[in-house]
């Protein structure tokens, strides 16, 4: 085709090349295309089309269109709703831009024409067979290409237009389709086009057996992988953020926020994209996300702000708890210098004493006066040393150890942690937890922790720890050199009316949902309750008894309409039946044989009254009491001393050949054991054997050697107070026991004469009428 001037208005397709014999449709909207469209249409309806280098250029200048495009026949125009246009046009020939005319509102060049360059008609004719073949052989492997297009192409005689055919059929990029158009000479076009062929069949056949691999060897976990995968691109395109894809998305942004250190992100990155590989009804999946949860809920850094003033720890100890002074001011004196250092390494405190005394409540009181988060983390019956440490994740249930589990409750790396119970930790087969403790505990080890669970360290420096136990002696020896030991030995009588009157009932007034004026318990009620209604060092039962008190009270201002309910001496039987305990008191009158001993136990202190009698026999031993080794230990130290120095205290020397002695404790049911009784034990045998009386208002404590030496005990404080108790005046203790009277109450003390003494002589002396 020609025309006069060479000059055609010229549309800029955008990711399109049109070959000469090629029909296609076009949608025109660029303002510039439509002027050029309306210009064309003016004319013979030929229009110069040419490919945009960039489809992203809105519109394009002259340096963005190539300058090898098609002249077209426009054969058909339609008007569209939205001011487009629908066209058909066919490509005609191959042209090139000589130069732009200028024209505002759509592009016109000046062209030539380019003419087709054939060669040998003999080469052509072979290159034309060999290109068919390839494409027919391409169509087999391409599902593509139907094969109507194979038959039209094989219509085709002109091997020009069949590359020109072939071109629109093949997947090639824009630059390639561009390449073919300005190629001019059939037989290099038919040439590149073999090549491509050639090419793509080959990435075809590798594409087609990967599929029949993967297809063969796709079990129903891959199917359901594989399934899934495309659940989740579709869920994608659809924008649903649902089931595990929604998951994986929700814990990588947790794990970018969160606090961790960049050593445990990575580790939680990695265990992600195991959990996104993973199906999801895998056992393994489960056990990873249960992992990442457990180091997104651990605190890695957050800290509260904690303040020690030591004002204000003063005041809420005061206030939360009655006596203690000693306790109190050494736990001031750990805070003080823990202000001073601003660091919390030092010694673990251990605060150890009878149940009830408020072990308990005080650390609670310390972590809020200096302003921490509490996590009481119990101990007792722990005997699997993964309790501390953690199981293997291997294991089915596994989870971190409770240390790790407190750090979670506690939700931050600076609480005070309370290990209650420390000395009822045991051990077995499954391992020591007690060892497993001395790395928590240790400040030079609890920087590093490792829980097997986690397998990561964590650091537990900033944590402060501190532990309570019933018996220092429970407490394995290693555990006990971490930590400094602080006693609680339990209240006075004085103390424990207080804290009933202040404190217990109170708050049980409250919690039974009565007024504080419809309940009122007279002193004189509330000391016997503390004597005959409870037996121990601490308040627990006391505050069980006036919960009692209150429900009863409860129950008569209901059913009887009464708005008052007064508790005396003369009606706590009523409301209380008979008194559960009777503590020992002094005897009557002086006795022969018996003598009082003083007993630490676990509910504080008790008298030990010890009986003892002979009678005519062979020199035999009977000790009855169910008494402990230790006791029996003791009773055969003083019969052996007794024994040794028969003649310094006017005993016949061969009483142990003549006589069976028989040495009770009574209370038989109960179990007695400890190493305070020698003396007690001595002082009843000499009397008995001398029948010189013991003084009714004299009590004792202390161990003896065969030589008559007397021994320091333990746990003065309260043995004193149960000899208050029980109207004794007069306690004999071992001299070395003296730098422990400052420990014993004022209100306990002034009551008491104390006799230290060496040895047993000055113990009979004193005892004896």
């Amino acid at each position: 085709m020609t025309t006069d001037n060479k000059i055609l208005p010229l549309m800029a397709l955008r990711g399109l090349v049109i070959y000469p014999s090629m029909v296609v449709h076009l949608d025109v909207g660029r303002d510039r295309s439509v002027a050029a469209l309306q210009q064309a249409m003016l004319g013979e309806q030929c229009i110069f089309l040419s490919a945009q280098k960039e489809s992203a250029t809105d519109d394009p200048e002259k340096d963005d269109i190539y300058e090898i495009g098609t002249i077209a026949k426009v054969t058909q125009m339609i008007k569209l709703p939205n001011d487009t246009f629908r066209i058909l046009v066919e490509g005609e020939t191959r042209a090139k831009i000589l130069r732009y005319t200028d024209q505002e509102s759509y592009l016109e060049v000046e062209y030539e024409e380019l003419a087709e360059d054939s060669g040998d008609s003999h080469e052509e004719e072979a290159y034309a067979r060999a290109l068919y073949e390839q494409f027919e052989q391409y169509v087999q492997v391409s599902r593509k290409i139907n094969k109507d297009t194979l038959e039209s192409v094989s219509d085709i005689t002109e091997p020009a237009r069949m590359t020109d055919v072939i071109s629109v059929h093949l997947p090639l990029k824009l630059k390639e389709k561009q390449n073919l158009l300005e190629t001019s000479n059939t037989i290099k076009r038919m040439k590149r086009l073999i090549e491509y062929i050639a090419d793509e069949k080959k990435v075809l056949e590798i594409e087609k057996k990967i599929s029949q691999r993967v297809k063969s060897s796709m079990d129903k976990t891959q199917k359901e992988y594989y399934l899934r995968e495309q659940l989740k691109a579709i869920q994608k395109e659809l924008g649903e953020n649902e089931g595990k894809t929604g998951e994986i998305g929700e814990l990588a942004e947790r794990i970018e926020n969160s606090d961790m250190p960049d050593r445990i992100r990575e580790v939680a990155k990695k265990e992600l994209d195991r959990y996104e590989r993973i199906p999801q009804n895998s056992g393994e999946s489960s056990v990873i996300r249960n992992y990442l949860d457990w180091l997104l809920a651990l605190p890695w850094t957050k800290k509260t702000k904690a303040e020690i003033e030591l004002s204000h720890a003063e005041d809420i100890l005061n206030k939360e708890h009655y006596g203690l002074e000693k306790v109190k001011e050494r736990i001031l004196e750990y805070l003080a210098v823990q202000k001073l250092t601003e660091s919390i390494r030092g010694p673990i405190l251990c605060l150890v004493g009878p149940p009830g005394v408020g072990k308990t409540s005080l650390v609670r009181s310390i972590a809020e006066s200096i302003n921490r988060n509490f996590v009481r983390i119990s101990l007792g019956g722990v005997r699997d040393e993964a309790e501390i440490r953690g199981h293997r994740r291997t294991y089915v249930g596994a989870m971190p150890g409770r240390i790790l589990q407190g750090m979670k409750r506690a939700e931050t790396v600076n609480p005070v942690i309370l290990l209650d119970e420390i000395d009822k930790m045991s051990n077995d087969f499954r391992g020591d937890p007690s060892s497993a403790m001395l790395e928590v505990l240790d400040p030079e080890q609890n920087r590093n922790f490792s829980d097997h669970y986690i397998e990561e360290t964590y650091d537990l420096s900033n944590v402060l720890f501190i532990a309570t136990a019933n018996y220092v002696n429970n407490i394995p020896g290693p555990l006990l050199d971490r930590m400094e030991v602080i006693s609680l030995a339990g209240y006075t009588e004085v103390e424990k009316q207080h804290i009933a009157k202040e404190h217990l009932l109170p708050k049980q007034i409250k919690e039974n949902g009565l007024k504080k004026s419809q309940l009122q318990i007279r002193d004189d009620a509330l000391l016997t309750l503390i004597r005959t209604y409870t037996r121990e060092a601490g308040v627990r039962g006391l505050e069980r008894m006036i919960a009692t008190l209150c429900r009863k009270a409860a129950r008569i201002i209901i059913s009887e309409d009464k708005k008052r309910v007064v508790v005396s001496n003369k009606n706590l039987e009523e409301f209380l039946g008979k008194p559960y305990f009777r503590y020992g008191q002094m005897e009557n009158e002086n006795q022969v044989g018996t003598a009082t001993g003083l007993a630490y136990t676990a509910a504080g202190g008790d008298i030990l009254p010890i009986e003892v009698t002979y009678y005519a026999g062979k020199g035999k031993l009977t000790l009855t009491g169910k008494l402990g080794d230790v006791m029996q230990e003791s009773a055969q130290a003083a019969f052996s001393y007794v024994r040794s120095r028969a003649e310094e205290l006017d005993i016949d020397p061969d009483f142990y050949e003549k006589y069976d002695i028989h040495i009770h404790v009574p209370e038989g049911a109960t179990p007695k054991d400890g190493p305070s009784a020698g003396i007690t034990i001595a002082t009843a045998l000499v009397s008995a054997l001398t029948k010189r009386a013991v003084r009714r208002e004299v009590g004792m404590t202390g161990e003896i050697t065969l030589r008559g030496r007397v021994l320091p005990i333990g746990g003065l404080k309260e043995k004193s107070m149960s000899a208050h108790r029980a109207g004794i005046t007069t306690i004999i203790i071992p001299e070395d026991n003296a730098r422990d009277i400052d420990d014993i109450p004022e209100s306990v003390r002034k009551d008491l004469t104390f006799i230290k003494v060496k040895h047993l002589d000055e113990v009979l002396k004193h005892a004896l009428v």
